[in-house]
């Protein structure tokens, strides 16, 4: 399963999102089921940006974000994200 998370991020945070963004990925990597991870700021409206990870199975996904570790990193940027689902199932791929 996919998980993807949005953001609205004031310009002036970009870098500090970045970074906080990243050691959320450290985190959430060193969890059971994680595949891959990745952010990425959309090139059209520099404001948005998202979060994507792939896991073996929305149970690891939702596991790890109850994890101390995650939530201590992750929950100071839940401000930001924009609010609308984000767990996916993947039905194909290539």
């Amino acid at each position: 399963m996919i998980a993807i998370t949005r953001y609205r991020v004031p310009s002036q945070e970009a870098d500090g999102f970045a970074a906080q963004m990243t050691a959320v990925l450290d985190a959430l990597a060193a969890s059971p089921g994680y595949v891959s991870g990745r952010l990425a700021r959309t090139v059209d409206e520099p404001d948005l940006w998202a979060l994507i990870t792939e896991w073996d199975g929305a149970g690891y996904y939702r596991r790890a974000l109850g994890a101390y570790e995650v939530r201590l990193v992750f929950i100071p940027l839940a401000a930001m994200a924009v609010d609308e689902p984000g767990a996916y199932e993947v039905v194909s791929t290539r």
